[in-house]
């Protein structure tokens, strides 16, 4: 099942750790990831396959509906504020918007 290169989350990693508080960790099947203070970003799937980073439900059905290439969601994360990135199939530009959705919506959510 743990089939992952941490090579394929630095990109992603990268980005991640410019917003304020960020920091490595690791998550799931000890997978690198990036938590704002306690609430994870992002982090490569035990797969390595895909990325899994937070947003928000109505960013996800945009990026869902504007990049059915690089975005998909599985039944798993139908429930949860999460979009699945393909490892080999994004932009940085899409990966920052995304990344960008996920720590405004966890730096929103800890400001009620």
């Amino acid at each position: 099942m743990n089939n992952f290169n941490p090579k394929d989350f630095e990109p992603i990693r990268r980005i991640a750790l410019q917003f304020p508080n960020a920091a490595d960790s690791l998550s799931h099947y000890d997978t690198p990831s990036v938590k704002i203070k306690k609430h994870l970003l992002c982090r490569l799937n035990e797969n390595g396959e895909w990325i899994v980073i937070r947003t928000d439900f109505e960013s996800r059905n945009g990026f869902l509906e504007q990049y059915p290439d690089s975005c998909f969601i599985t039944p798993h994360y139908q429930n949860y504020p999460y979009i699945c990135l393909h490892v080999k199939n994004y932009s940085n530009e899409l990966a920052k918007a995304i990344l960008e959705s996920g720590f405004n919506a966890i730096t929103t959510k800890k400001k009620k």
